[in-house]
């Protein structure tokens, strides 16, 4: 379950807002993660007023925060989905926090001499949308600390993902349980254990705990797809477990909640990476 719980960290809304202007660290260290997470199995970030700690996250990742976008919304090679870095870095004395976005851009643009270019592509995709019969009541979120932290841990009874302000992610026991997350970060977490991406479109704010149950084999199928997303490489026997799976056991759950999952394409925009150096230059 190491690796279900890494799949979901950095795809759960932890894309930071973009700056207004330049901004980077005031120094920064960039090491290669070692071959399994830190023990007791917890990887994600913690940001405080002068100090951003990232562990365990792929290089797709930081992208990902840098860019303000999803995962399936960076055009990349393979290898930038499984390669992992440990950053460290400090944050200049009194820097606004809509600022971090751009200082992990000018960062990978320096160390990994990274260019790109933006465009629109049509893709297949997935649209949440509130039915009818919608059946979720609406939780307040927690106070909000003096740390954005995202972390998350994983044992023998599954995958928990605590996403700060009471908000939480828990995967286990044929179960995917999300509590006091708006449908922003619900579609994010769908979208890890579809195959394809989940726009939100039910123009809800709220904050809901949402419990989606499976059938084993549909729920075994959910963390391939997971493992997948993350860049994990999986045989193909485990891969032919997605054979015995419903394709629409996720959409019937919701569908149980009062939410739907419509098939559809969409433009999407994307972040093509035209070229990147696989090894950071010199801390």
């Amino acid at each position: 379950m190491k690796r279900v719980a890494l799949a979901l960290v950095v795809t759960l809304g932890i894309a930071l807002p973009a700056a207004a202007q330049p901004a980077q660290f005031e120094v920064a260290s960039i090491k290669p993660s070692p071959p399994e997470p830190p023990t007791p199995g917890t990887a994600g970030l913690r940001i405080t007023q002068r100090q951003a700690r990232f562990t365990f996250l792929s290089l797709k990742d930081y992208i990902g925060i840098a860019y303000g976008v999803r995962v399936y919304q960076i055009v990349a090679p393979d290898w930038i989905a499984s390669t992992r870095f440990e950053i460290i870095a400090t944050i200049p004395e009194g820097q606004a926090p809509d600022q971090l976005s751009a200082m992990m851009r000018a960062l990978l643009e320096e160390r990994f001499h990274m260019k790109t270019h933006r465009e629109s592509r049509e893709l297949p995709v997935y649209t949440l949308d509130v039915l009818p019969a919608f059946k979720l009541e609406p939780v307040t979120a927690d106070a909000p600390g003096d740390a954005f932290t995202v972390t998350s841990t994983s044992g023998p009874g599954g995958a928990v993902v605590d996403l700060g302000q009471g908000a939480s992610l828990v995967v286990g026991g044929n179960k995917i349980e999300a509590k006091k997350v708006d449908m922003t970060r619900l579609a994010a977490t769908l979208e890890r254990f579809m195959d394809r991406p989940v726009v939100n479109r039910t123009q809800r704010a709220e904050r809901f705990n949402i419990t989606i149950e499976l059938m084993p084999e549909d729920f075994t199928a959910a963390m391939i797809r997971s493992a997948v997303a993350a860049g994990v490489s999986l045989p193909a026997q485990a891969m032919r477990l997605l054979d015995s799976a419903s394709p629409n056991a996720i959409p019937d759950a919701l569908k149980a909640l009062g939410l739907s999952l419509e098939s559809k394409r969409a433009p999407i925009e994307v972040v093509v990476i035209d070229s990147a150096d696989k090894t950071p230059t010199e801390n």
